[in-house]
């Protein structure tokens, strides 16, 4: 089994991938809160651990892939105070919860299927994990890290913090962040501004409440990956994911609340994609650039000047390293669409390229396949890997313009490049596959082009040329290549 080698948020260095398990990966991914539509922010991380998991199957490892549904928790200003937004949402809409729960996460599976990312392996919702999430608070009141106030339970940073380092996964000092804050008397339960909830007691108009031994009420945010990783994957497992906006406090907090309840942090590997930011800016509500999954599929967006596909979108996301930020704009968009369709034409042809006799396989296209997966396995570095395949469409195309003649065993290397790797690793595939109209339009499209084809053959020059034009106008463009011709829309 190859070395995989992934940045490790917790020690801020690149470190070699050893999991607890021999030849088994656990992952844990903090998934969406589902309360409104899945957006371009989602994509981002949605496609990166889709293609983790891809590419160390890949690489002969087992995955356990666990991503959680948020249904429950988080509130509405993202702290300790405010409305839960899915209750928020029930009550402005007149429905229930999980009405709302199950329309959003109705959608947003169907928007992570279009962009043919992999299902988890578990999907826990924290509204069913309960009596999980009650159990480690009391763990963590037992362990002298947590107290209650008014049947609401904190944790208690500062005490944590005298014993531990609150901020070692974030890169932060408490000390600095309360020397930059202030409290303001009376307003919180909390002894501290630093504290957060663990539970929280429910006023009596809350709809999404429970029982417990404090209060009837609710966990809060960060408590659920805690209780629910630990439930699925064991109190120590491998690597642990999510968006760079969920580093401080989300992960921050979850670590200390696992050393609080297990004595230590029990992820090896943290890891954070960055952000997607829109013309240079970050996406918000506010700003009017808020654009959603099903928004940049119709181009119903006002930024839009057209629709983009899913797998063009995909593309474009892998584009760029999951640890770097990555700027969204129309020219960008359009320039990945151009690409992804050059590499899928690449990929419909390897199949039926010719070769020549004989064993010999060449340093080139060897090279260029350890080149692929050598970046891979260099923290999933996806933009030198789609570089790489790139020089192997390249071949692809010589090949079929008979500039250059390839072996049996050298094209075998390039459909493992173009079929296994494109496909079955970074998840980019054909959009048109399997769809009948499509086929019925690849048919007719073969019938017009072998008609064309016999008026050439005749010299019919102005028959050829006429059927040409006509494709043209109604937005087919038609390439006479040595081996034939070649038609896109």
């Amino acid at each position: 089994m190859r070395d995989f080698y992934l940045f490790n948020t917790l020690s801020g260095k690149r470190e070699r991938f050893e999991p607890i398990h021999s030849g088994m990966a656990g992952i844990y991914v903090c998934g969406p809160t589902v309360y409104g539509d899945a957006h371009l922010g989602h994509a981002r991380p949605g496609i990166t651990y889709d293609v983790l998991v891809r590419f160390l199957r890949y690489l002969g490892y087992k995955v356990r892939y666990v991503r959680n549904i948020t249904d429950v928790g988080h509130l509405e200003n993202d702290a300790d105070e405010g409305e839960d937004k899915i209750a928020l949402k029930a009550r402005l809409e007149q429905l229930e919860p999980m009405e709302i729960v199950q329309n959003y996460t109705l959608r947003y599976h169907e928007a992570m299927k279009l962009l043919n990312t992999l299902p988890p392996s578990i999907e826990p919702r924290a509204s069913g994990h309960i009596i999980e999430q009650i159990s480690m608070v009391q763990k963590i009141l037992e362990s002298g890290f947590a107290y209650e106030s008014n049947g609401s339970v904190y944790f208690d940073v500062p005490t944590y913090n005298r014993r531990h380092h609150y901020g070692v996964l974030s890169g932060r000092q408490l000390e600095d962040l309360m020397s930059n804050s202030r409290t303001l008397e009376g307003s919180s339960d909390k002894r501290s501004p630093f504290d957060f909830a663990l539970w929280k007691k429910a006023s009596p108009e809350h709809i999404m409440k429970w029982p417990s031994p404090w209060s009837e009420g609710f966990p809060g945010w960060h408590l659920e990956c805690s209780a629910m990783s630990a439930k699925y994957l064991g109190d120590d497992f491998d690597i642990h994911g999510g968006g760079m906006d969920l580093l401080f406090p989300h992960h921050e907090c979850e670590l200390a609340q696992n050393t609080a309840a297990r004595g230590r942090g029990g992820v090896r590997y943290w890891m954070h994609n960055n952000m997607i930011t829109i013309n240079g800016r970050k996406m918000g509500k506010s700003l009017g650039n808020f654009i959603t999954l099903e928004e940049l599929f119709t181009g119903s967006h006002e930024l839009l000047r057209q629709s983009y596909s899913p797998m063009t979108i995909r593309f474009f996301i892998l584009q760029a390293h999951y640890r770097s930020t990555l700027d969204f704009s129309n020219e960008a968009m359009q320039a990945a669409e151009k690409g992804f369709k050059k590499l899928m034409n690449a990929t419909a042809d390897v199949a039926s390229l010719p070769v020549k006799e004989g064993l010999s396989i060449s340093d080139e296209i060897t090279g260029i396949r350890e080149s692929t997966v050598s970046a891979l396995c260099d923290d999933l570095n996806t933009p030198v890997a789609l570089a790489n395949l790139f020089e192997a469409v390249r071949i692809v195309n010589q090949v079929k313009d008979r500039q250059r003649e390839i072996t049996g065993g050298e094209k075998k290397i390039l459909e493992e490049l173009l079929l296994t790797i494109t496909s079955d690793v970074l998840g980019l595939v054909s959009e048109t596959a399997g769809n009948a109209s499509d086929k019925v339009l690849g048919g007719l499209m073969e019938l017009i082009l072998k008609i064309r084809s016999e008026a050439k053959e005749k010299k019919d020059f102005a028959t050829s040329d006429k059927i040409r034009d006509s494709l043209s106008g109604l937005g087919i463009v038609v390439k006479d290549t040595k081996s034939g011709s070649e038609w896109n829309i």
